[in-house]
């Protein structure tokens, strides 16, 4: 009996053993050296660090407008980046599960954004913006394409949503199709039969059973949202005046531009926590909805 618990421990070991040393050694371990750094002064550089315990965490309550500025564009663009990609994206697959001939291929374009990374995105995008934007608004005169989008708050934060919309709305549509195509078409055709709308179909039968896809997808569109770095560097660096800039690049240019790496650390902590309340009551709200075909 003692060797073949022996024995099953080391096969555990075995498999397991290299995924939990890498995690604890890429997450853990630099996870409990930024909450440690977070109650110091540290500027990422000196070998010297002071504990000054809460101070930086006054600080950002107190002292640092910036962050709250930041944070109060960052839930603005949650709440329409996580909106929109769902809308988009489970409209795409209600569609694209309809029996049409170029189905597949519009499956593929619309997932593409996804793969392309999001400094590369972003950079064409903003190529798209200025050069593009300028150049069909001087051949068709609409002064849609001619308003300076990345250079005016409103405009460059309605530019980021439009641009994560379309990164990742083909992300979500494949969890969709998923999800729809497990729906019980007797379900669906009983529905019919008895004089039920197309809208009513959707609300009161396809929504409730594709509940679990929902929740997938609304905690990966919140955290997604939040974390939003590399499209607010790439398209306005938070510009103009720091009117675009998220929590993410707030706290980059804190710790490796500003070299207050300890205040740094201390903002990510405490955005850490706000952003993992959120999406536990998102995960216990959706699941307490969800419901067996």
């Amino acid at each position: 009996m003692r060797n073949r618990k022996l024995s099953q421990f080391g096969q555990q070991l075995f498999f397991v053993g290299p995924a939990v040393l890498f995690f604890t050694l890429v997450m853990i371990i630099p996870f409990a050296m930024g909450m440690y750094y977070s109650f110091t002064d540290w500027n990422g550089v000196s070998g010297q660090v002071s504990w000054v315990g809460f101070d930086n965490f006054k600080q950002i309550f107190s002292g640092d407008p910036d962050f709250w500025k930041s944070f109060g564009f960052t839930v603005r663009f949650t709440l329409l980046g996580v909106i929109l990609t769902n809308l988009v994206g489970f409209f795409l697959a209600y569609f694209l599960t309809k029996p049409l001939k170029t189905r597949s291929v519009m499956r593929t374009i619309f997932f593409m954004p996804n793969v392309i990374g999001g400094l590369l995105l972003g950079f064409i995008w903003q190529f798209i913006f200025i050069k593009g934007f300028s150049t069909m608004g001087e051949m068709t005169g609409w002064s849609f394409f001619e308003l300076p989008w990345l250079g005016d708050a409103t405009t460059g934060f309605w530019a980021i949503v439009m641009v994560f919309v379309w990164q990742y709305s083909g992300y979500l549509m494949v969890i969709y199709i998923a999800s729809l195509s497990n729906v019980s078409k007797e379900v669906l055709e009983a529905a019919e039969i008895d004089g039920a709308s197309h809208f009513q179909i959707l609300r009161s039968i396809i929504a409730p059973l594709i509940m679990p896809a929902v929740t997938v997808s609304l905690f990966l569109a919140i955290s997604w949202s939040f974390k939003m770095f590399d499209l607010n560097l790439s398209l306005t660096k938070g510009g103009p005046f720091k009117s675009t800039e998220s929590v993410a690049l707030n706290i980059y240019n804190e710790a490796f531009l500003n070299n207050r790496y300890g205040l740094g650390t201390a903002k990510a902590l405490l955005f850490f926590v706000i952003v993992a309340l959120i999406t536990l009551i998102q995960v216990r709200v959706t699941k307490s909805k969800e419901v067996e075909a």
